[in-house]
């Protein structure tokens, strides 16, 4: 068994007024040699927008982009001719492929919006590019794994161009449940808290704190007071 420790506040911190981002792996200004990526998860930023902010249109290529609104709603239009609002419960996946523009936007004007930001990838380059969106049953996730992503466009969740599986779950204190790798070969998972706290396999973390782990079949999770936690399950190789 691998891990790596990503503390809450060692994440890099870019306030710009209107944006409060929190990057786990470097992006834009922040730059940490140690922490590109882990396997083929490249990007996750935990974004706060300001009271009808947003990101104005801008391009994306070759990347399946993912975002889970926590709260708030967040208002997408694209070149593929979507828009859409998505808000807590959602989760929305574009493969960027060959090219996408598009434009995020917080869609309320008195109150801000929480949303992760994450970038996985490909597998395949050049793919046509897709919107997908989809509402989750929340309860699906009471003290037990709920799966929100995966390879198979058949599977619960929506799908992505990557041998990935993403899964949540919202365990009330002193609740335990075990994830199985998908892939125990190849894969290895990113746990990041969103609320919480919790141990998995032995290692005590607290809310926004992120977890890697890999070349191990199994995570044992316990809650150490009522927790959300998301497990993003990920090749480990770029190749």
């Amino acid at each position: 068994m691998n891990t790596i420790l990503h503390k809450a506040d060692t994440r890099g911190d870019a306030n710009h007024g209107w944006l409060h981002s929190k990057h786990t792996f470097s992006f834009a200004n922040y730059y940490n040699p140690e922490r590109m990526n882990f396997g083929v998860l490249r990007v996750l930023n935990d974004d706060t927008v300001s009271e009808s902010k947003g990101f104005g249109t801008h391009p994306h290529k070759d990347m399946e982009i993912v975002s889970i609104p926590l709260e708030g709603d967040l208002k997408h239009e694209d070149n593929m001719g979507n828009k859409t609002i998505i808000r807590s419960g959602d989760i929305q996946v574009m493969s960027a492929g060959t090219g996408v523009m598009h434009s995020e936007y917080n869609n309320n004007p008195d109150a801000h919006v929480k949303f992760l930001q994450i970038w996985i990838i490909p597998n395949k380059q050049s793919v046509e590019p897709r919107y997908d969106q989809i509402t989750l049953n929340q309860e699906d996730r009471k003290n037990k794994i709920q799966q929100i992503l995966s390879p198979n466009a058949d599977d619960a969740g929506v799908w992505v161009h990557q041998n990935a599986w993403f899964n949540m779950t919202s365990l009330d204190k002193g609740k335990e449940v075990q994830y199985n790798l998908n892939d125990t070969k190849n894969n290895g998972v990113y746990v990041f808290v969103l609320k919480g706290d919790a141990t998995i396999n032995g290692q005590p973390l607290n809310q926004r704190d992120g977890f890697g782990i890999w070349d191990v079949e199994t995570l044992n999770i316990e809650a150490d007071n009522d927790t959300e936690i998301l497990l993003m399950e990920v090749p480990m190789s770029l190749n």
